[in-house]
């Protein structure tokens, strides 16, 4: 596939730089903690789970369909090759006129099933109305009767009061990646019995986890994804892990987050509203994420795929 634009070297140099310097101020509590073997179980469940390197977020992509210039005749001879680099990430290529690409053949040619499986998925999610009846159960049926749990934090309800809620309220989880992690106990109160084949069927876009996975799609995309759209799911993807520890039956409050106490009607008000909130702030990220997919899977099999093997097989 041919690009669509070729970026000038001093717009994409200063995009990426500006990209490096957000991803930077954005994962520098996470590096902090790291140098000091310290962690936090709200925020670096997004590394450790998905898992996310600070790096990767650091590294810029244009997108699929935008080509990069070179520098023009004359231009600091002093500055790094930053094309010829790229020209052996994975997936790249350099073209006749010295600027490198995207190939998305090569690409397509290596993740077309998982391309087209989130293509899929993001349609079918897109398409549904918003479900915010599940009040965030998930993490309490993650912790039903079972005295050993995933977090090393204490029950803020004690655990018999802990398992009474999710006794006294219907289990209504259609997120496969978090009911998966319910207690045995916990799976046949479930109104759904997710399983990953059924994922596409029963995924709707006011789940937090359907939120947060738009950083696991964003990621699986690799250069085909903007930089600038990879850290918006990023921060998204934070957000909603704040909300959904808030919301947990986890003792938060040393962590700095106030408790959003589903057990009792204002905080289930109040949960309702703020899942609403993130499911209007995902809504044109998934869009956005479409384009991409929609794009890729669009683009002919055979248009731009290389046999050669990668010179750098990390290149996403």
């Amino acid at each position: 596939m041919s690009a669509d634009r070729t970026l000038p070297a001093p717009l994409w140099r200063a995009a990426a730089a500006a990209h490096a310097a957000r991803a930077d101020a954005l994962t520098a509590a996470r590096r902090e903690r790291a140098g000091r073997g310290l962690s936090d179980p709200v925020e670096d469940f997004l590394f450790e789970y998905y898992p996310l390197r600070p790096a990767r977020l650091r590294r810029w992509h244009p997108g699929a369909g935008t080509a990069l210039a070179p520098d023009a005749p004359g231009g600091d001879p002093a500055a790094p090759d930053d094309l010829d680099a790229r020209s052996r990430w994975r997936w790249h290529h350099r073209r006749a006129d010295g600027s490198v690409t995207l190939d998305v053949g090569a690409l397509m040619a290596d993740r077309d099933d998982g391309v087209r499986w989130i293509h899929d998925l993001l349609t079918r999610t897109a398409a549904r109305t918003p479900q915010l009846g599940c009040l965030g159960l998930h993490e309490w049926a993650m912790v039903y009767r079972q005295e050993r749990h995933r977090h090393p934090l204490s029950l803020r309800l004690g655990q018999s009061a802990t398992d009474a809620v999710v006794e006294g309220h219907p289990l209504r989880c259609t997120h496969f990646d978090a009911f998966r992690f319910f207690t045995g106990p916990a799976r046949p109160l479930n109104r759904d019995q997710p399983e990953r084949a059924t994922q596409p069927a029963l995924e709707q876009p006011g789940c937090l986890h359907a939120s947060m996975d738009l950083l696991k799609h964003a990621m699986k995309l690799g250069p085909a994804c903007p930089g600038d759209l990879l850290l918006d799911t990023f921060e998204l993807a934070r957000d909603v892990r704040v909300l959904d520890m808030r919301a947990s039956p986890y003792d938060v409050a040393a962590l700095g987050h106030d408790p959003v106490a589903i057990e009792m009607a204002a905080g289930r008000a109040e949960y309702v509203r703020l899942q609403r909130g993130f499911a209007e702030r995902a809504a044109p990220l998934r869009d956005r994420l479409l384009e991409v997919t929609g794009r890729l899977v669009a683009a002919p099999a055979d248009v731009g795929a290389r046999t050669g093997a990668p010179a750098q097989a990390t290149g996403t």
